[in-house]
């Protein structure tokens, strides 16, 4: 083996085999990116390690280990940063095990390292107030507040990933009874997504007016800045932003922090508490398995034992008959 066959063997495995064979996304690769330009800072900084002679067989459990508490002592990542970061690496010694038996025991003590057990965050929703309030904000007497009020709509009516809206094209677009839009998700999977009629008709007067820009062609994307290019991630949670602090004047109790992605979850919840079954909110948002999907039952149980907190000291305050105060029901217990 090379002495470099490390640097040759991650370049196949982020520029080949997760497009390629796992057809992952572009933000995940980089997210994997991300997770070994991380590790091999490491290795320089804090082991001292030439990255030009750097070999597979200098990452044994030790390493990973001092890396993964290194993340959480000195970067102050979170438990579930610290996961993910181990997910990624997870993946390339899998890969690793296909590709290079001889390193199948190292990769399987590796893969042993397991991930951290923590308490999953709290599933943050607006309520249709909260969100009534942020949707008004928009000027619709201005083309810019036009395609934000549009924008917003959209993107909590679909419960779309940002980058799903991001890569929305006209030709994506449906607005014949029943509208609905086509979405690319992770990796590169595309669903078909039902709009309500009111987001259809915003998105429909929308198009129309693009369209009398001469901006009719198909692969346009839906939602672009003043250069005519598609909206970024942080360009999207600006405006987000930019509207939050607007509605916060008049609603001070609406949470600063909203997220794009909270928009997302905004729609599986009021589409759960809507007595719609898991399997189609699974659906709509795009997730591979309904386990994912889960999460919004359990937020949504978690609401309702809080709502009964608070009224159980209006429970009858009397006590109820007990059972071992009935000699028949102890005599049959006894003969059991």
């Amino acid at each position: 083996m090379n002495i470099n066959d490390f640097s040759r063997l991650l370049t196949k495995f982020l520029g080949d085999y997760l497009p390629s064979q796992r057809n992952l996304s572009a933000n995940t690769i980089k997210a994997y990116r991300d997770t070994f330009m991380l590790l091999l800072r490491f290795c320089r900084d804090e082991r001292g390690i030439d990255l030009d002679q750097l070999t597979v067989a200098q990452f044994d459990v030790d390493l990973i280990a001092t890396f993964l508490s290194y993340l959480e002592a000195e970067r102050h990542c979170s438990v579930a940063t610290r996961n993910q970061r181990l997910a990624a690496i997870h993946a390339f010694f899998r890969f690793l095990r296909v590709e290079e038996p001889q390193y199948m025991l190292q990769a399987e003590r590796i893969l042993a390292i397991p991930l951290k057990r923590h308490e999953r965050p709290e599933v943050n929703y607006l309520s249709p107030d909260d969100l009534g309030a942020i949707l008004a904000q928009p000027d619709l007497s201005t083309t810019e507040g036009r395609r934000d009020a549009v924008m917003l709509s959209l993107l909590y009516d679909s419960g779309a990933r940002v980058q799903e809206l991001i890569d929305l094209s006209v030709r994506d677009v449906r607005l014949e009874t029943p509208a609905q839009i086509r979405l690319t998700g992770k990796g590169y999977k595309v669903r078909s997504v039902p709009l309500m009629k009111q987001t259809a008709r915003l998105l429909k007067q929308y198009l129309q007016e693009q369209a009398s820009k001469d901006r009719g062609d198909l692969k346009e994307p839906v939602f672009s800045n003043r250069k005519g290019e598609r909206l970024s991630r942080s360009g999207i949670r600006y405006i987000l932003r930019k509207y939050v602090d607007r509605a916060r004047t008049t609603c001070p109790t609406l949470r600063p922090d909203i997220s794009p992605h909270m928009l997302r979850h905004t729609k599986a919840m009021h589409l759960l508490q809507a007595g719609n079954p898991l399997v189609v909110i699974r659906n709509i948002l795009g997730h591979t398995d309904v386990k994912t999907t889960e999460i919004y039952a359990r937020a949504d149980m978690e609401m309702k034992r809080r709502a009964l907190a608070t009224v159980e000291n209006a429970a009858p305050a009397s006590e109820l008959p007990s059972w071992q105060k009935n000699p028949d029901l102890l005599e049959w217990l006894r003969n059991l």
